[in-house]
C-alpha cells in the first residue's frame, strides 16, 4: 500500500494531507525520515508519525457532526483552541479526521472518519459533492445581487459560480440558501464580501446527501448502513431545494 494512503487508514488525516505530512518530513519508516508519499509499505515496515507507531484501522468509522461555532477542524490546535475532536472523542475509540473543512465560525454538518479511500473521494473535486449553505447576511440582499451570484463572480482566485442560491422562504431578506459543489476556501462568504455584504452566520445544512435531521447542534451520531452505501456511491438522497 502506498505510504500516503497507509497513513490515511490509519486515521490520522485524510490521503491528501497525509502526503503532505510526508513531505513535510514528519513520517518515518522503519527509524528513517521517508520522503516520499508513493513508498510502498510493505508488512514487514513500520510507519512512525510523532515517534508513535501507525496501525491500519480495521474497523471502519463514520461519524456526522452537527457543528457548532468556535471549534477548529482540525485534529489538535497549536493555539489552544477547542477542536471537533473534543466533541466526539468519548464517542470513538478509533482515530477519527474531518473530511473537509468548516471554519472555525461557521456551523453545521461534518463528517468524519477513519476511512481513507472515502474521505480522498469525498475530497476530490472531480466527484462534485453537493453543499447546502443558510447564510445570514448583516443587511438585506438585493434580487439584483442574487442575479450576479447566480451568473458567476470572479474573484482573486478565479471563477465562481453556486448550482442555485434564493431567499429562505418565510425569513427575512438577509437569510440566503445556496446549493454549490465547488471547495474554494471560505467559497460562501468570499461571494458575499465580493459584493459588500458580511455573512453573520453561516450553517451547512446539507452534505453529500446527509442532513442535519434530529441532530442537535453539537451532537454527533453513526451513519446507517444506508448511508455509507450512499456516500461510497456517492447517491444520496434528493437534494432539496435551498
Amino acid at each position: 500500500m502506498r505510504l500516503n494512503k497507509y497513513i490515511a487508514h490509519s486515521g490520522v488525516c485524510s490521503r491528501r494531507a497525509a502526503a503532505e505530512l510526508v513531505k513535510g518530513g514528519e513520517i518515518k519508516v522503519n527509524g528513517e525520515v521517508e520522503l516520499n508519499p508513493s513508498y510502498m509499505v510493505e508488512e514487514k515496515d513500520i510507519v512512525t508519525y510523532k515517534e508513535k507507531p501507525l496501525q491500519r484501522e480495521k474497523h471502519k468509522v463514520y461519524l456526522l457532526l452537527n457543528k457548532p461555532m468556535g471549534f477548529v477542524t482540525t485534529l489538535d490546535d497549536e493555539k489552544g483552541r477547542k477542536t471537533v475532536m473534543d466533541l466526539v472523542k468519548k464517542k470513538v475509540k478509533e482515530r477519527v479526521y474531518p473530511v473537509g473543512r468548516l471554519d472555525l465560525n461557521t456551523c453545521g454538518l461534518l463528517l468524519l472518519t477513519n476511512d481513507g479511500d472515502l474521505a480522498h473521494k469525498l475530497s476530490h473535486p472531480s466527484h462534485e459533492i453537493i453543499k447546502i449553505y443558510h447564510a445570514t447576511l448583516n443587511d438585506e440582499i438585493t434580487e439584483e445581487d442574487l442575479d450576479k451570484i447566480r451568473q458567476g463572480l470572479t474573484l482573486e482566485d478565479g471563477f465562481a459560480k453556486v448550482d442555485k442560491i434564493d431567499f429562505i422562504k418565510n425569513a427575512p431578506k438577509n437569510e440566503v440558501g445556496l446549493q454549490l459543489h465547488m471547495g474554494k476556501n471560505r467559497i460562501v462568504r468570499r461571494l458575499f464580501e465580493h459584493l459588500g455584504y458580511h455573512v453573520n452566520k453561516l450553517d451547512r445544512t446539507y452534505y453529500a446527501g446527509l442532513t442535519k435531521k434530529d441532530l442537535p447542534r453539537g451532537f454527533s451520531r453513526f451513519l446507517t448502513k444506508q448511508e455509507i452505501i450512499g456516500l461510497k456511491h456517492f447517491s444520496g438522497p434528493k437534494v432539496p431545494e435551498p
